[in-house]
């Protein structure tokens, strides 16, 4: 879950830095530095925002029945995945024209004139910027697990890509952004994978969704014995298993919370007892998400290759001659 949870905030907080970025770099090299601090106020309150959110959603959860709060982290599990998916997609189309983009809103929201009272209009930019990409930390993580690591893992990875950022902008370091976005949106595919299955656990257990759960409708069991069916088991009737049954059940001989099923849920979204509904899902998710990124990167690798270098260009003998002239 640590490890999850720092790649999100790594990810999530490497764009944000490198939205103020630019955002700071164009102020200063078209002469707006006046609006700067606006930016800031934004970022600020965007932050606070956030958190005001994270504590809404976490401790407006405790007051409300099991089933109500199974039912709104399933709902947030998938609202989470769409969020994932359509950063990973949107980054990989519009990356390369962000810093262009940013510079024209720029242009557009601040005033031409150095007065304070202008650029009013870059504080907002920068609000739904950081608050953006807050709320989507703060939304895939409450979804995922309100446990103590999966926080600490997404602060370390927020305050790891500010340093980043910061050295980014001071050419103190050098990264290549499209590498990084290229790993880090295969890995956040995968996560969301795991999300998705959690959140349909979710949704199973308040039996929204038919599953193995007491209560839940059209639960598979066996006749002989009256015990929900598992996959692979010894049961002449594990067949009949599928789709609402367990597809496996290992909580006997591996811990649920315990450290290897905890780095398996948080990296590929295994658990040692999911259902038939999970699995499917998860793997359905995995097969036409993954193929499409997939794709897609091979079609940007494709046309990088296929952008010729640059030659240069050549120096005739009379302008040699004109330059020796003016030297000497």
């Amino acid at each position: 879950m640590l490890v999850a949870t720092f790649i999100i905030g790594l990810r999530e907080g490497l764009e944000m830095s490198l939205v103020i970025g630019i955002l700071l770099a164009h102020l200063r090299r078209t002469g707006r530095s006046y609006a700067a601090p606006k930016i800031w106020w934004g970022v600020g309150s965007a932050v606070v925002v956030s958190f005001i959110a994270g504590a809404i959603l976490t401790f407006g959860r405790y007051s409300l029945s099991f089933k109500a709060q199974e039912i709104i982290g399933g709902t947030m599990s998938i609202l989470a995945v769409v969020m994932i998916t359509s950063m990973v997609f949107w980054m990989m189309s519009h990356g390369a024209t962000l810093q262009r983009d940013l510079e024209e809103s720029v242009d557009k929201s601040v005033a031409k004139t150095a007065t304070t009272a202008a650029g009013w209009g870059i504080f907002w930019l920068a609000f739904v910027t950081v608050a953006r990409e807050g709320l989507e930390t703060t939304i895939i993580i409450l979804s995922w697990s309100s446990a103590a690591q999966a926080f600490i893992g997404a602060i370390l990875g927020i305050l790891i890509a500010a340093v980043l950022g910061v050295l980014l902008n001071r050419g103190m370091v050098r990264i290549n952004l499209s590498v990084f976005f290229m790993w880090t949106g295969g890995l956040l595919i995968i996560l969301a994978a795991g999300i998705l299955a959690y959140g349909i656990h979710d949704l199973q257990e308040a039996a929204v969704l038919p599953g193995p759960f007491s209560g839940a409708p059209i639960t598979p069991t066996d006749p002989l014995t009256g015990a929900v069916l598992v996959g692979f088991a010894s049961s002449p009737f594990w067949l009949a298993a599928y789709p609402f049954g367990w597809a496996w059940d290992l909580s006997s001989s591996i811990a649920p919370d315990g450290f290897f099923a905890a780095l398996a849920k948080g990296t590929v979204g295994w658990t040692p007892q999911m259902t038939w509904l999970e699995v499917t899902i998860w793997f359905l998710f995995i097969t036409v998400a993954l193929t499409a990124f997939l794709f897609k990167v091979r079609a940007q690798l494709k046309e990088r290759r296929a952008v010729p270098a640059k030659k240069p260009v050549p120096v005739s003998t009379n302008t040699i001659v004109k330059i020796k002239e003016l030297q000497a």
